[in-house]
């Protein structure tokens, strides 16, 4: 659940730190004074899209950040660390900066992330539901993602395999349609190809060839320099008078000393053993300086060598060993081109089975979708039904999805298989008895989609992993007993949760666990916003107003009271 906001220099609201609890959190105030901007600030800390309008005028930065606290097993802790961000305590901070330029900067628990990423974090956490939500229910093209978040745990394994075997059905597919098609191209790429092969193989290259050849060619332009260092070098060591026979000297005498102090034994067998050390390092650098060569024809072959190693770098690959690898690749591809039919006729085969295996998968999900289809239907009308639509119906059609242009044929005939599986989804209703069944977005007024929208989100926030849900102004278009049902709605999504709402409904605020009240204020000639929690007696007065829209009436307050009064009653356990 959200445990507290932080705002600063966001549009309108100067700073605001906000606390929020458990349960039914209502904001509400007069129109424009900064409610509907707290939520925008949510929605922006969620990976929403941010615009340097949002930026208080004449500040650098707009500043959100909110806390975040969850249950230890849910899924987003595991999506985090995946994600390489640190989570301790079942806790996220999540951060949003927007800079007057329009520069967005994104933080996960202080770790710097993209947008995408905040995003998918973000959405994990909360749902916000607003006017944008009334749309996607009016797009029958959001319909099926919907009844698939209903029967998500029955679905997932199956869309899964699905989606594995559509991705790999595709892949195959772009490569029969890559070998069937183009032949002038092809006979171009097999010149193309067995021109260079024949290049390479000709230059006849090994592994890391040119990374010995640059070696030796160091070592033989240095050969003279490198020859001198090593005699000097051994000279000093094994020369007459100079190092190994002043260390014979030193061992001689410190085996005597030690048959005086046997403590010195230790010391003589150091020097000594240091002394055969050195007299093999000797020999080493003796057998070296026997081995230098000065060869100017090496030398010259292999700068030649390098020369034409440099010249297919330039076609091919930045060292011999990518060359090589280059080499191996078209001799794939020229393989591939010269047995075209034999090539294209197994991938054929295998292709065919793919889409068998495909079609079972997709008839899998047909048959769950159906169930959950008539699942869905009677949560919603239970659902509808205390939202006094009873008489509405309300229908989830499954068809087939419309033929593409590649579809594939299986057994005979062409199947339209899609991301996710053959079928399309379209929510149908029907408002009044006698009325047909008609496309939602043909039939539901305002105030039904609200109700219809808030009937599926009742249903769906006891499946899904979300810590709070938010509903902006989710009642419009409603009054008298609908409010009240939509109260109760609201508040029974809201136990063992969190939910905030934006409304105008008192009915709905008279629910409310927490009641915020958003008000602005003339300070130094600049609007601020402020956010207060109502007591009891605030409280009373606040939905007096909401009541009467203007001037509180001791008939309103009486009223209000009178809605606490239901609301409390309604809260009480049976």
């Amino acid at each position: 659940m959200l445990i507290e906001l932080s705002i600063k220099h966001f549009a309108i609201i100067e700073e605001l730190t906000i606390p929020f609890e458990k349960g039914l959190t209502v904001l509400t105030g007069e129109t424009g004074a900064g409610k509907s901007i707290i939520i925008d600030a949510i929605g922006l800390i969620l990976g929403g899209r941010g615009s340097a309008e949002y930026v208080r005028y004449g500040e650098n930065r707009a500043e959100i950040e909110g806390l975040f606290i969850i249950e230890d097993d849910h899924v987003v802790i595991e999506k985090a660390r995946e994600l390489g961000i640190d989570v301790r305590d079942s806790m996220f901070i999540l951060r949003r900066d927007i800079t007057s330029q329009g520069k967005s900067i994104c933080r996960v628990n202080g770790k710097l992330v993209t947008l995408a990423i905040l995003r998918e974090i973000g959405q994990a956490l909360v749902d916000i539901h607003g006017q944008h939500e009334h749309q996607a229910l009016m797009q029958p093209e959001h319909h099926l993602s919907m009844l698939d978040g209903f029967a998500q745990k029955e679905l997932v394994q199956t869309q899964a395999e699905y989606q594995a075997i559509y991705g790999e059905a595709l892949q195959l597919q772009k490569q029969v349609r890559n070998l069937s098609e183009n032949e002038q191209e092809m006979a171009q790429k097999l010149d193309l190809y067995q021109y260079q092969l024949e290049e390479i193989e000709k230059a006849q290259l090994e592994p890391n060839e040119d990374e010995q050849l640059l070696e030796e060619r160091h070592k033989l332009a240095h050969s003279e320099k490198l020859f001198s260092l090593l005699e000097d070098s051994y000279q000093s060591l094994y020369g007459e008078g100079r190092g190994l026979d002043y260390l014979t000297t030193s061992v001689s005498h410190l085996e005597e000393a030690a048959t005086i102090d046997k403590e010195l034994q230790e010391l003589h067998e150091s020097v000594s053993n240091s002394y055969f050390l050195l007299e093999e390092a000797a020999f080493a650098l003796r057998d070296r300086i026997e081995k230098i060569e000065f060869d100017p024809s090496r030398l010259e072959f292999i700068e030649s060598r390098l020369h034409d190693i440099q010249r297919l770098k330039r076609k091919y690959g930045s060292s011999v060993n990518e060359i090589l690898e280059y080499a191996a690749k078209i001799e794939e591809e020229l393989d591939s081109i010269i047995h075209k039919d034999d090539r294209v006729e197994k991938l054929q085969v295998q292709l065919e089975a793919l889409w068998q295996d495909l079609l079972v998968e997709a008839k899998a999900l047909t048959a769950i979708r159906k169930n959950a289809a008539e699942a869905l239907t009677e949560a919603i009308h239970d659902q509808l039904r205390s939202l006094y639509m009873e008489k509405t119906i309300f229908e989830v059609r499954l068809q087939e999805r419309s033929l593409g242009k590649m579809a594939p044929v299986v057994n005979g005939q062409a199947v339209p298989f899609g991301p996710e599986g053959l079928d399309a989804v379209e929510f149908y209703l029907s408002t009044n008895p006698g009325e047909p069944m008609k496309p939602l977005a043909k039939v539901a007024s305002g105030g039904e989609i609200s109700r219809i929208m808030l009937a599926l989100k009742s249903i769906f926030s006891n499946q899904q992993g979300i810590t709070s849900v938010i509903f902006d102004e989710v009642d419009t278009g409603v009054s008298g007993r609908v409010a009240q049902a939509i109260a109760e709605k609201i508040h029974g999504i809201s136990i063992g949760s969190q939910v905030l709402c934006i409304t105008h409904l008192p009915q709905v605020a008279a629910m409310a666990d927490t009641h915020l009240f958003i008000a602005k204020h003339e300070m130094n000639e600049r609007v601020i916003t402020s956010v207060t929690p109502l007591s009891i007696n605030e409280k009373v007065d606040e939905i007096a107003r909401m009541i009467s829209g203007v001037e509180i009436t001791d008939l309103t307050r009486e009223h209000a009271k009178e809605l606490l009064e239901l609301a409390e009653k309604h809260k009480q356990p049976v």
